[in-house]
């Protein structure tokens, strides 16, 4: 079997929009499929490797994935995707031969619990709950006193949190998560802090010497600026899940996520 991304598409097809599971012929690279699929998901979790399942596999982390193959699961890998769990690897079919596999599955995210107005809510806990986020902080070491230092400012406390605990990546794989801000507008009074494949760049109006009351700034890729009263996080809850947003991403997925860039993860995610 031929691999390629129209492969891929094909064979997703045949599980359905729901759940799903397929034996591939034993001729296919299933290191190949992996890779196609990080081309398109971003870095994996590893649920099994060897034979051995990660002990801290649970629904949140993809381990519906898991039940298709009633232990017979040599080696898997999985990656969020809206409402779905997406896994590739390989497993023993009923006649005990190990077999390139395809599978997907329902991923549930809990529903961010409602704001009573006036509310002093924490919008990266609640990006956490939104996007169903269960892994450990990627970068909880980061330098923030030398990335500051790049910049001649301190830094939102809200972003610096995103950073330390999505790393690098991407919200809903659209909205790109800036390691640490451009300065490419410096001269319009905005630090950018994350853009999207559209060209907008999600920006800081960087005025007062309070950078926690920030307001964020949208400038689009005709070159026009839309300002917002809120701050970093609070911006990216609304644009997830607001329908009426003027940046909504809620009309493209009922369930959000984050897709990681580089560095998969290795039994203990």
């Amino acid at each position: 079997m031929e691999l390629t991304q129209a492969t891929v598409n094909d064979l997703l097809d045949r599980l359905g929009p729901v759940a799903g599971h397929l034996y591939l012929p034993g001729d296919l690279d299933p290191q190949a499929l992996t890779d196609l699929l990080n081309g398109r998901y971003g870095a994996p979790r590893t649920l099994v490797l060897d034979g051995f399942t990660d002990p801290t596999a649970d629904e949140a982390r993809g381990a519906a994935l898991l039940a298709p193959f009633e232990g017979r699961a040599v080696t898997i890998r999985a990656w969020a995707y809206g409402d779905q769990w997406i896994g590739t690897g390989t497993a023993r079919d009923a006649a005990g031969t190990v077999r390139p596999v395809l599978v997907t599955a329902r991923r549930e995210v809990p529903e961010p619990l409602a704001a009573a107005p006036g509310e002093d809510v924490d919008w990266v806990r609640r990006l956490i709950r939104i996007t169903g986020w269960t892994d450990p902080a990627r970068r909880p070491d980061m330098d923030w006193a030398k990335t500051e230092g790049g910049v001649d400012t301190g830094l939102p406390s809200d972003y610096k949190r995103m950073v330390e605990t999505f790393g690098e990546g991407a919200f809903d794989g659209f909205l790109d998560l800036n390691q640490e801000p451009w300065a490419d507008l410096r001269e319009d009074g905005l630090l950018i802090w994350a853009g999207t494949e559209h060209e907008d760049l999600y920006c800081w109006r960087a005025d007062g010497d309070d950078p926690d009351r920030w307001p964020v700034v949208v400038r689009s890729f005709d070159g026009k600026d839309l300002a917002f009263d809120c701050r970093a996080a609070e911006f990216v809850c609304r644009i997830l899940v607001d329908p009426h947003h003027p940046y909504t991403m809620a009309r493209r997925f009922d369930a959000h996520w984050f897709m990681t860039y580089g560095g998969g993860w290795f039994m203990s995610s």
